[in-house]
């Protein structure tokens, strides 16, 4: 019987933790610590009636029997159950430190990849509030607001001790309570939706302000301040006002809260005191009811003050919750062997949040290693997407992307990572040296960064800086040119051993030398059996092309052989110039 019963709570539990978002089972798996907490709560809030009884003993009984020796027991007892308390609610602060710190510990890292997930794709929110989301709710699960909630079933309990003082005390501390309880659902109700609207503007603000600052020499040289000025000061008008609006509503509450709390002190007592009156209450059972109905009632007060902070955890439990269902954990793909860099995609659809019509529409496209393909195009008509969807970083695809005949997403990204190489048309270095760029910010090749940058001849250059490759970036970016750190990023893509490399607009800030080691860096690529796919608006990639393909409006217009595809854009382009001058003839006759 015991063991079926075991069975089934067994069974029981581990359905409702499957039915659970992955937030809340995460959270749930540190339950028997809060049930440590909520036992240590439970002796704290029994030993914090020894104020009450010791007023009892000393009124009651040591002012009436004038025993020195008893007012020493009574006291010595009262010093060793207060010590008790004290080591009980050092014990729960200890254990809630530490599940803070396990929390942190746990959720960090899986935070971290949703939030670099849900920053692919061009339409997805950044997630750089997530972790100020995860201190935010850490800071309230182990703070004074969730030691509120494990007082709070004390709160009957003291309630209980004085109606067996008298009825009177125990309605009127019941009555209050209800009065307290009230106002933490009007502050409740009060603040919810004027707290979200709030953190909505803020977060609006930031990212409007942040977007400026990135474009601080645009705005600068073009005169632009004033009027972009004007348009922040607006929204954080907004901001102000939303903010007097809210703290409004919380002072608000506050100030009934604290006004309940003084009412509540004065009237036990004046209770009290009617009671000793009629003979029908001692004295010190009067002081001793004013304390444990301030006791009783300090709970609720604490939830009406912690309210605040309530919201804001909740709406950023929320958050992360959302975050994490949206970007689910990765599955460890299968570790392979090193792939060649044969890719192929198949009927590929590429759609984007917010946007109606696909960016790219059955696209069919093959790169065999030892080929160079230029993709060309308008702006507009999907290269870049292609070039993402090529490496596998587009959230949102239909149809097959193959890498050696196998899916990309089948891949170890960790493991397939330095076989690919890509340069994005935004070019972007990080805190670290030249070496560590070039590097992928791993541990350098000496010998593998050296022929990185020299393949994009930024080799002579680098030597030229007083630290050579040890030069950090943050001050080797007021040194090098945009072309040059259009070359590091090059390096980077280059560094090591990919086998599938896809450059996008690699030649849009050259000049003549620069494309000119482009070309020799890419005809060397080729040479040595890499795949290179490459996106461009130059022509002048077009002379180390081994396959042109054409695209607009998302779809590939023409692709083939470079000479095969230029042959027949010839041809086309002495058709239209025929049309176009034979249409023009009688009208200038």
């Amino acid at each position: 019987m015991t063991a079926s019963h075991t069975t089934s709570t067994a069974t029981t539990t581990s359905s409702a933790s499957a039915s659970m978002s992955e937030l809340r089972r995460t959270l749930w798996a540190f339950r028997r610590e809060f049930y440590a907490v909520g036992l240590f709560s439970m002796v704290a809030n029994v030993l914090m009636l020894t104020p009450t009884l010791y007023m009892l003993q000393v009124y009651d009984r040591v002012l009436l029997s004038r025993s020195e020796l008893t007012l020493l027991a009574v006291s010595l007892l009262a010093l060793l159950l207060l010590g008790i308390m004290a080591l009980a609610e050092w014990m729960r602060s200890r254990v809630l430190v530490r599940v803070g710190m396990r929390i942190d510990d746990v959720l960090s890292n899986r935070i971290f990849q949703a939030s670099f997930d849900a920053s692919l794709g061009p339409n997805e929110a950044r997630q750089g509030r997530a972790f100020a989301d995860l201190t935010e709710l850490r800071q309230f699960m182990t703070g004074n607001g969730v030691l509120a909630f494990f007082d709070l079933p004390w709160v009957p309990i003291y309630v209980a001790v004085l109606f067996i003082m008298h009825p009177l005390l125990g309605w009127l501390a019941v009555g209050f309570a209800v009065v307290q309880a009230a106002l933490a659902w009007w502050g409740h109700r009060a603040a919810l939706q004027p707290t979200h609207a709030l953190q909505q503007l803020q977060a609006d603000e930031s990212r409007f302000l942040q977007a400026k600052l990135r474009n601080a020499e645009v705005v600068q040289s073009m005169g632009m301040l004033p009027g972009l000025k004007a348009r922040w000061q607006r929204r954080h008008d907004d901001v102000l006002a939303q903010h007097q609006r809210v703290h409004a509503r919380s002072h608000r509450v506050s100030a009934f809260s604290k006004f309940v709390r003084y009412c509540q002190q004065s009237f036990m007592l004046g209770a009290g005191a009617l009671l000793v009156i009629r003979g029908e209450l001692t004295l010190g059972a009067m002081i001793a009811a004013s304390v444990l109905a301030g006791r009783a009632l300090a709970p609720i007060d604490m939830l009406v003050a912690t309210w605040k902070g309530f919201l804001s955890a909740r709406m950023a439990f929320q958050r992360l919750e959302q975050l994490l269902q949206r970007h689910p954990p990765r599955e460890t793909a299968l570790r392979r062997v090193a792939p060649q860099g044969r890719l192929v995609l198949r009927g590929v659809v590429a759609t984007a949040a917010g946007r109606a019509e696909p960016i790219l529409r059955g696209i069919d496209l093959q790169c065999d290693p030892g080929t160079i393909t230029v993709v060309m195009g308008p702006s507009g008509s999907g290269k870049s997407t292609l070039a993402r969807v090529a490496l596998g970083i587009w959230p949102q695809v239909q149809g097959e992307v193959l890498l050696d005949d196998l899916p990309l997403d089948g891949w170890n990204r960790a493991e397939l990572g330095p076989y690919l190489g890509y340069l994005p048309q935004d070019i972007e270095v990080f805190d670290g040296t030249i070496a560590q760029n070039i590097a992928r910010m791993d541990e350098p090749d000496a010998l593998a960064v050296v022929r990185a940058a020299q393949a994009t001849g930024l080799h002579a250059t680098i030597l030229r800086f007083p630290k050579g490759y040890d030069t950090p970036m943050g001050e080797a970016g007021q040194l090098l040119s945009g072309g040059q750190r259009q070359r590091v990023a090059l390096a980077r893509a280059l560094y090591g051993q990919p086998r599938l490399i896809v450059l996008d607009e690699p030649n849009a800030n050259l000049d003549d030398a620069g494309e000119a080691a482009l070309q020799q860096a890419l005809q060397a690529l080729k040479a040595d059996g890499r795949t290179v796919l490459v996106i461009s608006h130059r022509p002048g990639v077009l002379a180390v092309a081994d396959r042109v393909v054409l695209m607009r409006d998302g779809r590939i217009q023409l692709q083939g052989p470079r000479d095969h595809v230029l042959a027949q854009l010839r041809a086309a382009a002495s058709t239209t110039a025929a049309v176009a001058h034979a249409g023009v003839r009688p009208a200038a006759a």
